[in-house]
């Protein structure tokens, strides 16, 4: 059996430790990010951003540093996203989704997510 074909079908326990291991992989980069004027928390409390099910966070409300803090994380997610799908031999598209899904699973009440029609709306 190919690794291909042990990916055809995946299941439920291996997404779910894809998406932990992407969400743990991403609070480490959440260390890093001192330097910045705003947080990811304090923009997530304050509803300027929130999460997408692409994996990334967009901004709900423009304010100063808000695309800053953006850019840097989702450039930080996309590194990571790229070390799961070759550390997986998925797809990154099918990386981003996974970790989507579990960003938003776990966000916060009050905090802004993103519905599948491109709404955002507050979990």
């Amino acid at each position: 059996m190919t690794r291909c074909n042990r990916w055809t079908q995946p299941t439920r326990r291996r997404l779910l430790a894809m998406g932990a291991s992407i969400v743990v992989g991403l609070s480490m980069l959440g260390v890093s990010w001192p330097a910045l004027a705003l947080t990811l928390d304090e923009a997530r409390n304050q509803g300027l951003v929130g999460e997408r099910p692409d994996g990334y966070i967009g901004a709900v409300r423009n304010a100063a540093g808000v695309q800053e803090l953006v850019s840097s994380i989702n450039a930080q997610r996309r590194q990571q996203y790229e070390r799961t799908a070759q550390e997986t031999g998925r797809p990154r598209s099918e990386v981003e989704a996974v970790a989507g899904r579990t960003l938003i699973e776990r966000a916060q009440p009050g905090w802004y997510v993103m519905d599948p029609n491109g709404n955002w709306r507050q979990k």
